[in-house]
């Protein structure tokens, strides 16, 4: 069984390639989510394996639906017995394979599956650990394959995975420039480099991971902590209380910092989060991790009582040994300026804190294509959970009016 499909010619090398991993960084409009749904729809026509499991994720489920779905549907429509499932964005193939679309913005729900292939759209814009927690497993038994895809938001994971993939014989990798490719008339080019700053150009069109993550609140402070030696290793003060911040999920993560404060300095030593699990497994991780504790800092919606129970999560965290110690309520952007208040006077474990300090990195706004202006509100993302947290962290902290200059938005991004 197979579907007509003319491929663009820059990627045949990745149709025709044997290795298991691949990673492909294209440009803004390359056809790379065309190409990958067309690879995985004909490796789900043509496997040999029995009830063979395939997926194509996104970072968010609704992406999946707009961006992807309708390709799918394209491609398979004319495979005699396929059936297609709306409301899932599944399809059955008559010869026992199936296909599948997911968001990964709750990985979790994917706990227990598995796959035979996989494509991974945008992977710059999820939490690794839906990779290293979920997918990767998933792949295991069955010798699965994978294929990264995306345009670059700054060194994070998907940097990571570029880099360790070049010297891998086991990966097949491509890199696609928008100035190299032809896809894109020059003029058009032109027109685009004229109306975006240089750091979006950069990312969008020329693959820059070094380009600065659009919109990131706070890419530049976090930048400065690096290269000023504030991202290393930041042992324990052993007599000093290890205070916590919290963001509470309720489906989503919770993420916990873990910090101490030295003189004026804020020594985060740790991070942690998980998701669709209980209270309990938190207070077991903290007592596991066996530092003596000073506050624990949550926000106020710890007081909301649960309809089920009766019981707020604070008296729940109480039960369970845990005094919350509630933050004053702040608006997100007075939250914001809090962080980047206290961030150059902030060092970070670079290995116990890595997840957190990314999401810091990654955190941002969205650009608004249609008013060609920044959204005046974060972009709720797998590195929400960790800014929130923080955030927490930073308000806790009595930094009275001692101020910086506040988030102000124009074309060019956040200022």
């Amino acid at each position: 069984m197979s579907f007509v499909y003319a491929a663009r010619k820059q990627f045949i090398p990745y149709h025709e390639r044997t290795e298991r991993w691949a990673c492909l960084v294209a440009h803004r409009r390359a056809g790379k989510t065309v190409s990958c749904i067309a690879d995985l729809c004909l490796a789900a026509l043509q496997t040999s394996k029995a009830n063979a499991r395939f997926a194509y994720i996104t970072p968010l489920f609704t992406q999946a639906k707009d961006v992807a779905w309708q390709y799918v549907r394209d491609f398979l429509a004319d495979v005699p017995g396929v059936k297609f499932n709306e409301s899932e964005l599944r399809v059955d193939l008559p010869n026992g394979a199936r296909l599948r679309l997911y968001g990964a913005e709750n990985y979790d729900r994917m706990r227990g599956i598995y796959l035979d292939g996989v494509v991974l759209d945008e992977f710059a814009d999820m939490s690794p650990q839906a990779w290293s927690e979920v997918i990767r497993p998933a792949l295991s038994d069955r010798i699965g394959w994978c294929t990264f895809i995306g345009t670059p938001k700054g060194e994070n994971t998907f940097f990571e995975i570029w880099q360790d993939a070049q010297d891998d014989d086991d990966w097949f990798t491509l890199m696609l420039k928008a100035n190299e490719t032809g896809i894109i008339d020059k003029e058009e080019l032109n027109a685009a480099r004229r109306a975006m700053t240089n750091d979006q150009y950069r990312q969008e069109y020329l693959c820059s991971f070094q380009a600065a993550i659009v919109g990131a609140y706070y890419g530049t402070l976090m930048e400065e902590a690096k290269e000023d030696g504030r991202v290393t290793s930041v042992p324990k003060e052993g007599c000093l209380d290890v205070h916590t911040a919290w963001d509470l999920g309720i489906g989503d993560s919770t993420a916990i910092f873990f910090y101490q404060t030295v003189g004026k300095e804020i020594r985060v030593i740790d991070y942690y989060e998980a998701s669709g699990v209980g209270l309990d497994h938190y207070a077991g991780v903290l007592k596991e991790k066996g530092y003596n504790y000073g506050a624990h800092y949550l926000p106020h919606d710890v007081q909301v009582r649960e309809l089920g129970s009766g019981k707020s999560r604070e008296e729940t965290l109480k039960d369970l040994g845990i005094k919350a110690t509630v933050v004053k309520k702040l608006s997100i952007e007075d939250g914001i300026n809090a962080v980047r208040r206290i961030l150059p006077r902030c060092w970070f474990d670079e290995a116990k804190c890595a997840l957190g300090i990314k999401a810091l990195r990654q955190y941002r706004t969205e650009f608004d294509e249609k008013r060609k202006v920044f959204k005046l509100r974060p972009l709720h993302d797998w590195s929400s959970h960790a800014a929130d947290s923080f955030r927490y962290l930073a308000v806790s902290i009595d930094e009275g009016k001692k101020a910086v200059k506040p988030l102000s938005y124009s074309n060019k991004g956040i200022v």
